[in-house]
């Protein structure tokens, strides 16, 4: 029996561990193989190669479960003897109306290890494969669960050893140290096992040490990385000893339970910019929280955050929609955690997952979602179809304007004086009339948020002058001079030649500000003045400013 296991994944660079730990767990079956690709590639070709085999075992998420089921139809088309088993969280939980489709013969609900191994040694009897879900005479039969997977047998297993080594560079490589969540968060699928495993010790660091050694970005898949406070420290100094100049981890960390010897550590060892921390924030409405089991002290997670961010870049996370949180709420939430200057700020909206308490108590609160994955949020009795549509308008100029790093200084600006949230929700909903969300130019980003600023803002010239102060630090090479004007020549020529800069190697622009932006760029305050801002290009690296100039500031 030909067996591929196979799996969608979202981009080129991730990587599905879930198929690489079966393969390697059941190497000694000859007639095992597999193969990833990604949503994006032809279905035809994808169903051509898999149809090859006799059964073809594909890896299910709700980012790739509507693309898999395209490709499953076609494989029978090409190959009708070809059976197909379904593993992974979309087809674990509610799977009825999967096992139905004539295309689906099999699925393994829930850990797929020791389903997935009997499944290979009892193809003729299927009875004795836990956790499978199958056909027999037009029934559907569902077999006894599996205990848990004891996570030892991991022991001497290294899910990468069989990809190409050059390749692990430029892709995220992803590790398993622990399975489960003490958590109970109701949105979250984590939520459902809540009894923590963790893998050998040696295996983990082995795992890690060829990851560093051959990969550049490594993700921890860990829910709560920073549960055991010496485990932690111990993987760090694993890390601070053995990692590669241009590695970069990312954790999953809940902050307001980071260990005080955890922060010392971190403060004392751990050079800047090696760790990325991913913090699920989610709502600062403590009622909402309670309401989906959640527990956080918003207090605290904002001083770990505060305490840490000058050597970890933080990525936070915020959902819109859970149950009793309103328009204000949301509001509160997004200006609160937006202050914290994070450089990444993820706003989701509320996904019904399949097996997870929020979707099996929809009703409770009035919620709405649409049945196709990834089952986001519609409605609800606290916000309207209408409030959650001008919400996503926000949420793409968000993903532009800050994530995308083009207005940096300008949104800072706005967040302490004006409302983070009502000029992102205001700039979202124009930038949408004039313009594609998803196709647009550079200078276009900066146009529309320029006439933004005019229209709504046409007293405040410290903010136009900051869209423009970003567009031209955007650039690696001079660019076109739009929406603010250098000085003139003799003036510029003169302070060139006054400070020795090097025109023959650089160029430069110098801007006219009214206000003392070096100031502004260390503390945050507005000095009123005449100012000359002198922007250096390389060619190679983004703008730098040159401070300290003769005649930096005029008057």
């Amino acid at each position: 029996m030909q067996v591929l296991l196979s799996t969608l994944n979202a981009k080129y660079i991730h990587m599905n561990l879930a198929i690489r730990l079966l393969y390697e767990l059941n190497k000694d079956y000859q007639q095992l193989h597999w193969k990833e690709f990604t949503i994006k590639e032809d279905k035809d070709d994808i169903a051509k190669q898999c149809s090859e085999f006799d059964v073809v075992a594909f890896s299910c998420y709700i980012w790739n479960i509507t693309p898999t089921l395209e490709v499953l139809k076609k494989i029978k088309q090409l190959n009708p003897n070809c059976k197909i088993l379904l593993g992974g969280p979309e087809v674990s939980y509610d799977w009825k109306g999967i096992i139905e489709l004539d295309e689906v013969d099999y699925i393994i609900a829930g850990e797929g290890e020791t389903a997935f191994q009997e499944f290979l040694n009892n193809s003729s009897a299927l009875e004795k494969v836990q956790n499978l879900i199958w056909k027999k005479d037009g029934a559907i039969i569902e077999n006894p669960s599996a205990p848990m997977f004891d996570l030892q047998k991991f022991k001497d297993i290294n899910p990468y050893i069989n990809d190409v080594t050059a390749e692990l560079y430029n892709k995220v490589c992803y590790i398993e140290t622990s399975r489960g969540c003490p958590y109970k968060c109701e949105f979250c699928l984590a939520s459902l096992d809540n009894k923590v495993r963790y893998l050998p010790n040696e295996t983990i660091k082995s795992h890690l040490l060829y990851l560093m050694n051959h990969g550049r970005t490594i993700k921890f898949l860990d829910r709560t990385f920073n549960i055991k406070k010496d485990f932690t420290i111990d993987i760090f100094k694993f890390i601070l000893e053995h990692h590669q100049p241009e590695n970069v981890f990312q954790f999953e960390i809940t902050a307001d339970i980071v260990h005080p010897d955890i922060i010392k550590f971190i403060d004392e060892n751990v050079p800047k910019g090696l760790f990325r921390f991913e913090i699920g924030i989610q709502t600062v409405n403590q009622k909402a929280n309670l309401e989906v089991s959640r527990k956080q002290n918003f207090e605290k997670t904002t001083s770990i955050i505060q305490a840490l961010q000058h050597k970890i870049e933080m990525h936070l996370d915020l959902i819109v929609g859970l149950p009793l949180d309103e328009w204000s709420d949301i509001k509160f939430s997004i200006e609160e955690v937006f202050k914290l200057y994070a450089p990444e700020l993820q706003l989701g909206f509320l996904k019904f997952l399949k097996g997870t308490p929020v979707r099996e108590k929809y009703e409770q609160h009035g919620f709405k979602f649409d049945s196709l994955p990834p089952y986001q949020i519609i409605e609800s009795n606290y916000l309207s179809k209408e409030e959650l549509e001008k919400i996503t308008k926000l949420e793409h100029a968000l993903e532009i304007y800050w994530n995308g790093k083009k207005t940096i200084r300008t949104l800072k600006y706005i967040t302490e004086n004006y409302s983070i949230f009502d000029f992102l929700l205001g700039l979202g909903t124009y930038f949408g009339e004039v313009s594609n969300y998803h196709k647009y130019s550079l200078t276009d980003i900066f146009s529309i948020i320029t006439t933004y600023a005019e229209v709504n803002f046409p007293n405040d010239e410290v903010l136009k002058q900051l869209i423009a102060v970003d567009y031209y630090l955007h650039h690696k090479v001079k660019p076109q001079e739009l929406f603010l004007n250098e000085i003139e020549r003799t003036e510029k020529v003169s302070i060139i030649e006054n400070n020795k800069l090097n025109h023959h190697k650089y160029r430069y622009i110098i801007l006219p500000l009214n206000f003392n932006f070096d100031l502004f760029e260390k503390e945050g305050k507005i000095e009123k003045g005449i100012y000359n801002l002198v922007i250096q290009y390389n060619g190679t690296t983004k703008a730098e400013i040159i401070y300290n100039i003769t005649e930096y500031k005029l008057v």
